[in-house]
Parts: C-alpha cells; sequence; structure tokens
C-alpha cells in the first residue's frame, strides 16, 4: 500500500474545501495541499448550481433568521451575524477578483434585489415589526419597507399581477443583494489552486478510513474508484467538507468531539422556468414566510437566477422524506450514521418532530399541479406545462444531545475541531456556502492557532479580509468603507452595462 505525506488534506471538492483551500494557499504557499473528491466532478453535490438557493445569504430577504419572541419582539441577532459573515465573503472574492484568481465578477455573483414578502394581517405586522428592528441597525440601513400595492407592483410586477387590491401585502427590499453560482465559484477556486505547485486534486476517490497515529498526523485510506486500488496519505490536518457525507467521515475519525453527532437528511425539489418572457417580468429573489413545521430549507421563494450563465426562475424548494445524506448517496446513509453515542439524540429527535415528519411526508407526495398551486401564491397565473421539477440537494441538518430532551434538532452550521485542531469538519446547512469565508477563517483560527498569531498570518488575512480581526456588527465606519470596495469590485453597485 503506498503511502503520501501532505500537511493538509481537504475531503470533498465543494466550496467549503474550495475555501479553505485557497484561504491556506495564501497564507503559506509552501503547505502541501491534496483535494480529494469521491464524484468525477468539482462541485457536484452541495455547491451544484442547482443544488442550493444560490442566494447570497445575508439575512436581508430570509425571515426565519429574524423570529418572533414569545413577548412579539423581533429576535434579529442572527441576521446580524449572518450578514456580517457575507461581508467578509464578499471581501475575499473582491481580493481575489483584483489578484486576478477569480474571472469577471458577473461569471459567478450577480446583483439581484432581495424582497421578502407577505400577506395577511399578522403576517404583515410581523414584517413591519421586523423591518423597523433592522432598519435601524446600520447593516441594514438600506433597507426599504411598503405596503403599498402600487409600490409593490413596481418593485415584484409578476408577484403583484391580478392579486386582490383589498388584500392585505407588505414587502421588504435591499437593491444591493445578490445571486452566486457557487458551482462556478467554486470550479474556479479549485481550477486556481491547480496552478499551484503544492497543490494536488484527486477526482473519483473514496475515503475508506482514517486513524490518527502517536506522533499526531493522520493516516487517511483513500480508493482509487477506477482502479479499486487502495493508498494511504498521511496528513498533517484532515478537513472534512464533503457537505451532507461530513458526519459518516467524522464519525470514522473516532475524534470524542464527533460523539453524540447525529444527522436528519432532507430532500429539495424545485419548480423552474425558463420562458424568457417570464424571465423579463421577474428579476428579483422574493421570499416569502415557511410553512408552519417546514425546515428553515424551505422557505419559499421566487428567485431570479443564473446558473452555468443561463437565467431562469425557480421555486420553491419543496422538501421530502429522504435517508440519502448526499444527492448521489446510499438510501443506507441514515442507517450506517446511526452509533451507539448518538442513538439517544436521534431517538428523541423523532420523538419530539412528529409534525415536521407529517410536513416532509406530505410535501414528498404532492403532485406537480399541487406544487404549481403553492406556486400561485406567489405568481397567480403559473402554468403547470411552463414549469420542469427537477431535484435540488440534500441536506443534513444536525442532531446532537440535549440535557432536556435528549436530542435536540439544529438548522444552522456547526463547526466541530479536535482537541489537537489536526482535523475538522462543517456539519449543517443554512447558511452554509454563502458565510464560507468566514467559517473557513474560524477553522484556520482554531486549528493553526501557532501560525495565526504570527505577524505574517495576521497581516496577509487583513490584506485579503480588511474586516479581519474588527467587527462590522459594531464599526459603522468600517462596513461603509468595506461596503463601498466590495460592490464596486464585484460591480454590485449598478455600473454594469445593461446586457
Amino acid at each position: 500500500m503506498t503511502q503520501k505525506k501532505v500537511d493538509v488534506l481537504l475531503v470533498g471538492a465543494g466550496v467549503m474545501s474550495a475555501t479553505l483551500g485557497k484561504l491556506l494557499a495564501q497564507l503559506d504557499p509552501s503547505l502541501k495541499i491534496l483535494m480529494v473528491e469521491r464524484l468525477a466532478h468539482v462541485a457536484h453535490e452541495s455547491s451544484h448550481g442547482l443544488n442550493n438557493a444560490g442566494t447570497g445569504h445575508a439575512g436581508y430577504c430570509e425571515l426565519n433568521y429574524t423570529p418572533l419572541q414569545p413577548d412579539g419582539s423581533i429576535k434579529i441577532d442572527r441576521a446580524l451575524e449572518i450578514n456580517a459573515a457575507y461581508e467578509v465573503s464578499l471581501q475575499f472574492w473582491s481580493y481575489l477578483v483584483e489578484q486576478g484568481l477569480l474571472p469577471t465578477p458577473e461569471k459567478f455573483i450577480n446583483p439581484v434585489f432581495h424582497q421578502s414578502f407577505v400577506w395577511g394581517d399578522e403576517n404583515v405586522a410581523f414584517l413591519h415589526k421586523r423591518y423597523k428592528a433592522l432598519h435601524k441597525h446600520h447593516l441594514f440601513e438600506e433597507m426599504e419597507y411598503s405596503d403599498d400595492h402600487a409600490v409593490l407592483h413596481k418593485w415584484m410586477p409578476l408577484v403583484m399581477k391580478h392579486r386582490d387590491p383589498k388584500q392585505k401585502v407588505a414587502a421588504t427590499q435591499v437593491k444591493h443583494g445578490t445571486d452566486v453560482d457557487f458551482g462556478f465559484l467554486t470550479r474556479k477556486l479549485v481550477k486556481a489552486l491547480q496552478k499551484l505547485p503544492n497543490f494536488e486534486l484527486k477526482l473519483s476517490h473514496t475515503i475508506m478510513g482514517m486513524k490518527q497515529h502517536d506522533d499526531g498526523r493522520w493516516h487517511v485510506r483513500v480508493k482509487d474508484n477506477h482502479t479499486d486500488s487502495v493508498r494511504t496519505i498521511n496528513a498533517g490536518f484532515v478537513f472534512l467538507g464533503a457537505g451532507g457525507g461530513a458526519l459518516p467521515l467524522l464519525q470514522k475519525s473516532g475524534i470524542p468531539e464527533a460523539k453524540g453527532y447525529g444527522g436528519f437528511p432532507v430532500g429539495g425539489q424545485w419548480l423552474i422556468c425558463r420562458d424568457p418572457k417570464l424571465l423579463k417580468q421577474h428579476t428579483t429573489k422574493v421570499y416569502g414566510k415557511a410553512a408552519v413545521g417546514a425546515p428553515p430549507m424551505s422557505v419559499p421563494h421566487l428567485d431570479a437566477r443564473i446558473i452555468d450563465g443561463e437565467s431562469a426562475l425557480l421555486f420553491g424548494p419543496f422538501a421530502g422524506v429522504t435517508t440519502r445524506f448526499l444527492k448521489e448517496g446510499s438510501m443506507f446513509d441514515l442507517v450506517g450514521s446511526l452509533k451507539t453515542g448518538n442513538l439517544g439524540p436521534m431517538l428523541a429527535v423523532a420523538r419530539d418532530n412528529l409534525d415536521l415528519m407529517r410536513y416532509l411526508v406530505s410535501e414528498a407526495f404532492k403532485s406537480h399541479r399541487e406544487r404549481v398551486a403553492s406556486l400561485r401564491e406567489f405568481y397567480a397565473e403559473a402554468k403547470p406545462e411552463d414549469w420542469k421539477l427537477a431535484s435540488a440537494g440534500q441536506r443534513v441538518q444536525i442532531i446532537k444531545g440535549c440535557d432536556k430532551k435528549g436530542g435536540k434538532l439544529e438548522f444552522g452550521t456547526e463547526i466541530v475541531t479536535s482537541k489537537d485542531g489536526t482535523i475538522a469538519s462543517l456539519l449543517g446547512a443554512s447558511p452554509g456556502a454563502s458565510t464560507a469565508v468566514q467559517a473557513m477563517i474560524e477553522v484556520i483560527e482554531r486549528c493553526f492557532k501557532s501560525r495565526m498569531h504570527s505577524a505574517e498570518w495576521k497581516r496577509k488575512m487583513k490584506e485579503m479580509v480588511p474586516s479581519y480581526g474588527e467587527s462590522l456588527d459594531e464599526n459603522v465606519r468600517l462596513l461603509h468603507e468595506v461596503r463601498k470596495r466590495t460592490l464596486a469590485t464585484l460591480r454590485l453597485d449598478g455600473s454594469r452595462e445593461p446586457d
């Protein structure tokens, strides 16, 4: 069995691994980095354009990030956190564009108004209260609100077309929202890495097992899917960035920090329209409120998207029951993830989330006409023949132990690292790819502590992300400075010439 020695092993060729690899390569070009992907293509699972919302998640339009509290107030902490994290991604991408390490911005990111739209007295009251809570903070100072039908007809003509003029409606919008083709972005990040002498990409390779030796290094067995030959990778640091496949790999590591984690897989589907007439009528992202009992990934939205250079309208996603952790995974993924350490939390979550299970089952058995009926709440004239059903990506929500209930279902993302910092993994889903840069910086801070304390790494990180080490949540001047730069560099400020 042959052995290869590297400094960093990146498992999974998605946006997380690509981002971490690019950050580390910029911080220290001498690092030997190997990326291993089970599939034959880069960014073919969660990072693929159709497998995620493509929204540059910044909390502008996603109502689930600002829940209504029992006392009637709106909790905005999560929205502020996500917004600031997305600004970090925009800064890093701007740096890479300036350095010629990413192509022209319109290839992977485009300006799209982010809008929230609701109807009914209760929902309108909620949206107005949300707007007042967010608008007074400098991160959201450019948010607009209206409950005037005439104004909303201008904001979202397709949504307001033939709507009852007596229906109580309201919307908010932010004009510098974005649509991101994370698949294209990931492929370009990996291509930039492949130009480096110390980087290697291995597609169609599967992780068979891993074990940490006494010297702290990881010996990871990797199989070539074409030849079935197995070799060992001797790595000083391992990152498990395999989307839904990260949990089973983390369990293979055997680190104590992985104990108790389980996964709750949720499938997804989109309705897609490519009618040029409709594409001209709807050029924004409109997010509504999730149905009662729906997971966050099922917040309904009607989106203008650009995927692989082609425009489309997407509505959904429609969630469904699945036992697969990956779109191209196995139906036995869920069963295989059951361990003595997580069985209790998994059973507790199943017991306490029967309403969610019923919702997912009902979603899975919806007919095409029933899905189009949901779409008609956003676009009244939608015709079934104009919309095709397509499979979206799989998401694995986090399950972890909880003293009170025995187990808790989490809908965010979580970084798990070993005590010695030699292995790290990202679990969970939303907000996912949009906050990849902030998440991977956190991985570096945890796992490369001594080097991050060096003046050289701090200087380089500050060059790549000017707000590094400071709070955009608290520093109004700094936010304005970095936002002005990123909007100009990524040409999100209205400077692009119309097609």
